[in-house]
């Protein structure tokens, strides 16, 4: 179950919704909405209004001169809202995941 979240996604974007109770994580290609949600109310404990999955494609930056072509590879990222604007502590994943390995 704890492989279907990778990471939760920290950005200036997603940091400001947080307040709001929306929170967003990378997730498996191969997940589903109700399977985060389950996932997400293993984890934290926190009832889940919404989820909304988004690809995110694969993208290619050019080098300059010598440097060679960087790719990023494609993800999905969950958009996540839980009922009550309640707000959760996303370290709490991070915690998890480190105790189980």
């Amino acid at each position: 179950m704890y492989e279907l979240i990778k990471k939760a996604v920290i950005t200036e974007k997603s940091s400001e919704k947080n307040d709001k109770g929306v929170y967003v994580f990378m997730v498996s290609a191969d997940a589903n909405k109700i399977e985060i949600k389950k996932t997400i109310k293993a984890i934290y404990n926190a009832d889940v209004k919404s989820v909304n999955i988004v690809k995110m494609p694969r993208k290619t930056r050019l080098g300059r001169k010598r440097l060679p072509v960087t790719k990023r590879s494609q993800y999905k990222k969950a958009i996540i809202t839980l009922k009550n604007n309640k707000t959760i502590d996303i370290n709490v994943f991070a915690k998890e995941e480190k105790t189980k390995k």
